[in-house]
């Protein structure tokens, strides 16, 4: 039996629980939370169709790289929702499930996806920024175009939406604006506090 093969196999069916892994957010005109592996589907599409909105050189290979790889690590730890802190064991937590992941498969392929998880992690590449910025817009956006379930359901105020979402204006200048408008007018039609 080749080895390689049987590696590669074998994390490909570890990564069926990533459609498991329920995120706050539910898939507009349904009651159906997301699945995370949605997440990432549609995240890399956004980056795409956005890449040249970006005032930087980025290379929008890399960035759908990050993003196929950057929430893997939630098979073994679950989402988080952006709002709530992330405390260092939860840190550390996400980093094991990273290495426990990515270990499945052979070491030139497990370097490869640990290397851009990392890269997401530390955000300092244009690459990152930008994949970090678009996968903060895709779940603002299906609260904009939700009436702001997860913001009412999580109790999210507007400043901490533009707060935690500021990201986006980095990567994103123009989107960012248009976006804010967007928030305040989700904001004052439902959410109670803003």
């Amino acid at each position: 039996m080749n080895n390689k093969l049987q590696n590669i196999f074998s994390f490909i069916i570890e990564l069926e629980k990533l459609k498991s892994i329920l995120r706050k957010t539910k898939v507009i005109g349904t009651d159906r939370y997301e699945n995370s592996a949605e997440h990432s589907w549609q995240v890399c599409m956004l980056a795409q169709l956005l890449i040249d909105e970006s005032p930087y050189e980025v290379d929008i290979v890399r960035v759908i790289e990050i993003l196929l790889v950057h929430d893997i690590p939630e098979i073994y730890v679950g989402d988080q929702i952006v709002y709530q802190h992330k405390d260092n064991e939860f840190i550390n937590k996400e980093r094991e499930a990273a290495h426990k992941a990515f270990g499945l498969l052979p070491e030139l392929q497990a370097i490869w996806c640990l290397s851009r998880w990392q890269e997401y992690e530390d955000r300092e590449t244009n690459e990152a920024i930008f994949a970090y910025a678009v996968d903060r817009l895709m779940p603002v956006l299906l609260n904009i175009y939700n009436s702001g379930q997860s913001w009412k359901e999580n109790n999210v105020t507007k400043e901490k939406i533009l707060k935690v979402n500021s990201a986006i204006g980095i990567a994103l200048p123009s989107v960012w604006v248009y976006v804010q408008s967007l928030i305040n007018v989700v904001a004052e039609e439902h959410l109670s506090v803003s």
